[in-house]
């Protein structure tokens, strides 16, 4: 059986609002299962499972601190995302950089090639 790759594992973890949310908690600093069910209308246990993806997709680690096992954000797989979107931002920043462009010659009242 082969394992998925790194960048599913990352969106798929990532498809959950609830999961989201959990990492955008964990931006603040580490806080342990109870800590992340206090906004949310779940028991610990289904927080538990939640922080289990996010581990899975090696978005959160797990550390040990007496009796508590505090979760914290772990940025790399994120920034695995951020270098797959490059080639999607370049074409986005070169569709805006087209429509400035447009914008300004109509601005100056320059006729469009395009609309003639």
């Amino acid at each position: 059986m082969t394992q998925p790759d790194t960048l599913s594992l990352t969106f798929g973890a990532l498809a959950d609002p609830t999961r989201r949310a959990i990492l955008a908690r964990l931006l603040a600093g580490e806080a342990s299962v109870a800590e992340l069910a206090e906004p949310f209308a779940m028991t610990p246990r289904a927080i538990s499972k939640h922080v289990s993806v996010l581990e899975a997709a090696g978005l959160v680690s797990r550390g040990r601190d007496a009796q508590r096992r505090p979760s914290r954000i772990r940025a790399e797989p994120l920034s695995e995302i951020d270098d797959w979107l490059t080639a999607y931002r370049r074409l986005w920043t070169q569709r805006f950089d087209n429509l400035d462009r447009r914008l300004a010659r109509q601005t100056k009242g320059t006729p469009d090639a395009e609309t003639q």
